[in-house]
């Protein structure tokens, strides 16, 4: 199963051109697709899920004319937005059962070994009658995962899942999203570079409703190898250096920054070559869009 995405453009009544010509071939197995906020992941996300329309372009789950037939898409999904409400008095259990009904559950007892079952596979079962505005960030996250299996999809799109889960609920969280990518095509979205790294064999970087590269993160990585160069400097000294070299990340360690550059020859004046990472990547493709570094 393959979701091809071809020239896909949208752009709001405000004049923000939120996507300009995506083109994106997304495989089976987990995607991540990552991006600064305001990137234009989200809209991408939903002009995927049927939710809003593109002016231009068009989007093809195998031979399934996404933007034309989007009942058989909605048939086919599993969504969980960036924004996932829940009410809050109402159990897990209960509002499982009503989303399976929505998607066409009909007969009870189906329903009701299919929420037993979702439950399960996300580690809730034990706390299926509690009210779902007691969960945590981490619980309510898998259970939004709960609801979005039910139907039991072939396309699932999760947007910006891990952001605001403590480490032990994010890894929690990427053993399930692991789990899902060896059967299905699972969209991540995501600013989150480490939820990339972890998770996903395919990738693309989007900033500014572009799609900057696209491939395998190993890929990226290997495009850059030995051209990262480091060294630590006052931060007094920051513009000097902005000015001087293709600069992509500051950390600030112990009073002193960490800069890290992307040079194709030594740039020597104390820099060193450092080990290549995903980040690197992410940030040296982002500068071509916009300044990465915010300090």
């Amino acid at each position: 199963m393959e979701l091809t995405i071809k020239n896909l453009s949208k752009t709001y009544s405000n004049g923000v051109r939120a996507l300009n010509d995506i083109s994106l071939t997304i495989p089976q197995g987990m995607f991540g697709l990552l991006g600064p906020n305001g990137a234009g992941k989200s809209t991408l996300m939903r002009t995927i899920a049927t939710l809003q329309d593109a002016d231009s372009g068009s989007i093809f789950l195998d031979e399934l004319d996404v933007l034309n037939d989007k009942q058989s898409l909605r048939e086919k999904l599993g969504y969980l937005p960036q924004d996932f409400g829940l009410y809050p008095r109402i159990s897990a259990e209960v509002m499982l059962d009503h989303i399976a009904q929505m998607k066409g559950v009909i007969h009870k007892s189906e329903r009701k070994d299919l929420v037993s079952s979702l439950l399960q596979k996300v580690n809730l079962y034990k706390d299926r009658k509690k009210a779902l505005g007691t969960f945590s960030g981490g619980m309510r996250q898998r259970f939004g995962i709960a609801q979005a299996l039910a139907g039991n999809p072939s396309l699932i799109i999760v947007d910006e899942p891990t952001a605001g889960l403590d480490p032990s609920e994010r890894n929690r969280f990427y053993n399930l999203l692991s789990e899902l990518g060896e059967n299905t095509i699972v969209i991540l979205s995501t600013h989150i570079v480490e939820d990339v790294s972890t998770l996903c064999a395919n990738m693309a970087i989007i900033c500014q409703g572009e799609v900057l590269m696209q491939g395998k993160p190993s890929d990226g990585v290997k495009a850059l190898e030995g051209m990262v160069y480091q060294k630590s400097v006052d931060k007094s000294k920051l513009h000097s250096y902005k000015g001087t070299y293709n600069l992509i990340s500051t950390q600030l360690k112990e009073g002193k920054l960490s800069l890290r550059i992307v040079s194709e020859q030594d740039p020597e004046n104390g820099f060193a070559k450092a080990p290549t990472n995903l980040e690197d990547v992410y940030f040296s493709h982002i500068a071509q869009k916009m300044d990465p570094i915010t300090l």
